[in-house]
């Protein structure tokens, strides 16, 4: 259900984002000509940009469509199995394909609707500068829009732009839920596997992880090794308990392809996790490869919730201050595991301990 959700908000974006792109290139071209004079039944008939602009979002939502579909099944389903130079050769192909079939029929609809003679023969887009200028422009907007999603997938949503706004610049203090997820007996596992092998193991767990964050509303704030640091705004973590379902639900994943990880692993991986809630700074670090930088004690209290784990044998442990905050259902267990003072702290803090019932 969450990547169909994917899928209509991919279509959604890519739709007004099409259209406006071929909308700006009819604009441009018609009003580079100055008012453009074509042939039509009466010669002294002009045809306005209005009516070549109803082309251009046919033309939008029909891309839209197509990169919508395109993109989908690539992301999902094959980019983990084909090289990305083999990934940009289909998807350019798929493209060209479009643009000749899209484009041959906007022509045909365009002679019945403003009665104008387009080239629609066939092999017309073979010396039809026209048509290479417009996959050229193709080109160049899918290029910006994945940079786009790109840079909107490594940030987080709507970062991005904060980002452009300059909101960044200077540290802020905003409140936060972090997650510290790290897989256990990591040693014992890259003595076993070898370098090599552990790596694509920890490839393998993490594309799983990313396969359920987005459903939680949660965000990867960054890969340490084989531990991952996942945060959410206090109001989605605790929607619908995300900060406590996502750490069961990417458990299930494992263990619902625990087939593939003991055929290609000989094991199947467990993770452990300490969640925690409080205030943080943000700010950008760095001129040359910037990034969001996370500052302050609740980052290190998590990670030491997360150590805490190896301890009391546990999966998942929370701090007194979320576990306050959270509404838990019937579905969970909870186990108080008393105060604990935790590597570096003067104060104690108390733990729980959540099992999935």
């Amino acid at each position: 259900m969450f990547e169909i959700k994917q899928f209509f908000r991919l279509l959604f974006y890519s739709i007004i984002f099409w259209s406006i792109a071929f909308c700006c290139f009819i604009l441009i071209r018609y009003f580079a000509r100055h008012q453009e004079q074509v042939k039509t039944e009466n010669l002294s008939e002009v045809v306005t940009a209005s009516q070549y602009l109803i082309f251009g979002i046919i033309l939008g939502i029909m891309a839209a469509l197509v990169y919508s579909i395109v993109e989908y099944i690539f992301d999902t389903f094959l980019s983990k199995k084909l090289y990305l130079g083999i990934i940009l050769l289909i998807k350019s192909f798929i493209y060209l394909i479009f643009l000749i079939f899209s484009l041959t029929f906007i022509a045909a609809l365009a002679e019945a609707y403003i009665n104008v003679d387009f080239p629609n023969h066939r092999g017309w887009w073979i010396t039809n500068k026209i048509f290479w200028l417009i996959t050229a422009y193709f080109i160049m907007c899918s290029v910006m829009f994945s940079l786009f999603r790109i840079a909107n997938n490594k940030f987080g949503k709507g970062v991005i732009l904060n980002m452009l706004l300059g909101r960044y610049r200077k540290p802020r203090e905003v409140e936060r839920i972090l997650m510290f997820v790290d897989l256990k007996s990591s040693t014992s596992i890259a003595e076993e596997l070898g370098h090599l092998n552990y790596s694509r193991f920890i490839q393998d767990c993490f594309y799983y992880l990313n396969r359920v964050v987005g459903k939680y509303g949660a965000e990867i704030y960054q890969y340490v090794g084989d531990e991952a640091v996942l945060t959410w705004k206090l109001n989605k973590g605790l929607k619908n308990l995300n900060c406590i379902n996502l750490f069961f639900e990417y458990d299930k994943k494992l263990k619902k392809n625990q087939k593939y990880f003991r055929k290609k692993y000989g094991l199947l991986p467990q993770f452990k996790a300490g969640v925690h809630s409080g205030r943080i700074i943000i700010t950008e670090v760095g001129t040359i490869k910037k990034e969001l930088a996370y500052h302050g004690d609740v980052i290190n209290t998590t990670s030491r919730i997360q150590e805490q784990c190896n301890d009391y044998n546990e999966s998942l442990l929370i701090s007194e201050e979320l576990f306050a905050q959270l509404s838990l259902t019937k579905n969970f267990k909870t186990v108080a595991l008393g105060n604990e003072v935790l590597e570096g702290k003067t104060e104690s803090l108390k733990l729980f301990a959540i099992h999935k019932v």
